[in-house]
């Protein structure tokens, strides 16, 4: 395992975001799972937290499942809030937009609050709390 600078904190943490949210928009909820900690939490509202692996799969499966148009989250103004060698915090915003028969429109706006842990040269979520902004 190399040692982590900031940089590379941060750019293995965005990464991450990005590449859970290029999954959860193509429908990849195996590899949305596997974005995460065996023992992470998932906070979403008006739900009991999604706790462990299997928990997050079967919520991103049935949030998919609840989508009537294609969908595409889109992840701003990311901030690193606090990184160590092996744990990060981040926050993001975050639109969902949704197809429709004018085109696209915004349909939600949200924001994370993440903790992310590294595994060898990967990050995965322990931690996300999802807030709505509607």
């Amino acid at each position: 395992m190399s040692q982590a600078t900031q940089a590379s904190v941060a750019a293995g943490v965005r990464a991450t975001i990005g590449a859970h949210t290029q999954a959860q928009d193509s429908g990849r909820n195996d590899d949305v799972a596997a974005l995460y900690t065996e023992n992470a939490v998932l906070e979403m509202p008006g739900a009991d937290p999604f706790v462990g692996r299997e928990a997050i799969r079967a919520a991103f499966t049935g949030f998919a499942a609840q989508l009537t148009a294609p969908a595409r989250h889109l992840i701003a103004n990311t901030v690193i809030t606090s990184w160590s060698q092996d744990e990060a915090t981040a926050e993001s915003d975050a639109l969902l937009v949704l197809r429709g028969e004018n085109g696209w429109g915004v349909q939600l706006v949200g924001h994370y609050k993440d903790t992310l842990r590294r595994d060898g040269d990967t990050w995965r979520f322990s931690h996300r709390d999802t807030s709505f902004l509607t």
